[in-house]
């Protein structure tokens, strides 16, 4: 008896003891196998599933973020450009109060001095009328120590004012 020519005896008890346990198998073993194998591709299908989920989720997370970030690239810079309009707005403001300030206070310097001026003028016109007076009155006190001389000092100041009016 070899092993590469079995008898037909020895062949009949294989075949029924392999058809025996193929059936047990069949039966028992073999669900249970399957029943796993099922659970676990199901498992791998959810695992997958999930990962493309996270996938897409992280994708849609980019974008947002992208979008935020362009967002508030955009909210700086419009930011930036409102406060350098605003501070050019503040400057030419400054510069225009200043240089009105400064108008006014020249106008006032120059009222002043015109004010001043004229004080003096008139201080100078006044102190010139008093001297004046006070000349004439010398003058007249000697030239006119006579009634007579004063009288007709007086005639001919009327005649003269009467020349005038008429």
């Amino acid at each position: 008896m070899s092993i590469l020519s079995p008898e037909p005896g020895l062949l009949f008890w294989m075949l029924l003891t392999f058809g025996i346990v193929f059936f047990i198998l069949a039966k028992y073993g073999f669900p249970i196998i399957i029943k796993s194998i099922d659970k676990r591709k199901a498992f791998i299908a959810k695992g997958i599933e999930d990962a493309q989920k996270a996938e897409a989720q992280l994708a849609q997370a980019q974008q947002a973020y992208d979008g935020m970030i362009r967002e508030a690239q955009l909210k700086r810079d419009s930011i930036l450009r409102e406060a350098a309009e605003q501070k050019e707005r503040m400057l030419s403001d400054a510069r225009e109060l200043s240089l009105a300030e400064g108008r006014r206070l020249t106008e006032l310097a120059k009222k002043d001095a015109e004010a001043e001026k004229q004080k003096a003028i008139r201080s100078f016109h006044n102190e010139i009328a008093f001297l004046s007076v006070q000349m004439s009155e010398q003058i007249l006190r000697k030239k006119l120590e006579s009634n007579e001389e004063q009288k007709t000092l007086i005639d001919r100041f009327l005649d003269e004012i009467d020349d005038k009016q008429l």
